[in-house]
């Protein structure tokens, strides 16, 4: 059950091991692209090109039948990643080993959506996968597995995503192999990782210069880091701390675009303006000019 890039790892890994998958659960394909064509998730193409069969219900906590359909399956196990559908308890209590979620954090550390971008926002040393039995909490049911890895000074979310996708493969096919004890999360160190909204990616240039690194580093592919100005949301695709001061916001000159912040300044160095492509900042700057003692926002 798994329907995003993050799933596919795990789902390739239990057909290669020779597990038998009775079925693989995604989300339904939606409208995407420019002639908005409905488009299946990435689990689905993958699941499609390996012969198997897929379920895509809309909803599962009101779906009686969706709910029989799948105790019907008499599973041993339900794998779980990144499905981004409520499994409701006659789901959860169904296969006789339950749903085991491979999930992208050292838990209860970033309970909920977004744990590797809120690893990488928050500065965290290290982060890593957790196979957990799921209960009808949030992220909240006991651990079978966990695995950390330390995180480099400028982790950007596509690298660790891929990381801990390719983990958390790993490890899923340890848990079934192994069926280790469950132990109860600890109560302590909890933590929350919302699900993002495009509002989060805003750079605001009056915070530090590290925390809108990071921000650029952790909003990146989605929802993005961006910045307002001349009424155009310009997204920054890369950037990082540089040198120089003055007022939150203004272009400081020197070679680059560099930005000054609350306290230090940041080098913006691939950007991209709505509908255009994306463009280093130099090419950026000769056909959008931003001179220094420019206020970006105004």
């Amino acid at each position: 059950m798994g329907s995003p890039d993050f799933a596919v790892p795990a789902l390739a890994a239990l057909h290669r091991a020779g597990h038998e998958i009775a079925a693989v659960y995604c989300q339904p394909p939606r409208p995407a692209g420019r002639g908005q064509r409905e488009t299946p998730c990435p689990v689905h193409r993958a699941a499609r090109e390996l012969g198997l069969p897929v379920r895509t219900p809309a909803r599962l906590r009101q779906d009686r039948a969706a709910q029989a359909e799948f105790a019907a399956l008499d599973l041993d196990a339900a794998v779980v990643a990144a499905y981004g559908l409520i499994l409701p308890r006659p789901m959860l209590e169904a296969p006789r080993r339950g749903c085991l979620n491979i999930h992208a954090s050292l838990l209860p550390r970033w309970r909920g959506a977004s744990p590797i971008q809120q690893a990488i926002l928050h500065g965290d040393a290290e982060s890593g996968v957790t196979i957990m039995r799921m209960d009808e909490g949030l992220d909240t049911g006991p651990i079978l597995l966990r695995e950390a890895m330390s995180l480099p000074p400028r982790a950007t979310t596509p690298w660790l995503h891929d990381a801990l996708a390719e983990m958390g493969a790993r490890l899923i096919l340890r848990a079934l192999t192994e069926d280790p004890p469950a132990v109860p999360q600890p109560a302590d160190g909890v933590t929350l990782a919302p699900k993002l909204g495009k509002a989060d990616g805003r750079l605001d240039f009056a915070a530090d210069a590290a925390a809108l690194d990071a921000r650029v580093r952790a909003m990146n592919p989605w929802p993005g880091a961006f910045f307002l100005h001349a009424g155009e949301a310009l997204r920054v695709l890369e950037a990082e701390p540089a040198e120089g001061e003055g007022p939150p916001g203004t272009v400081l000159p020197g070679p680059g675009l560099v930005v000054a912040c609350g306290r230090g300044a940041l080098r913006l160095l691939r950007l991209q303006r709505p509908g255009r492509a994306p463009l280093d900042a130099a090419a950026f700057l000769r056909g959008f000019a931003l001179p220094p003692g420019t206020r970006l926002g105004a």
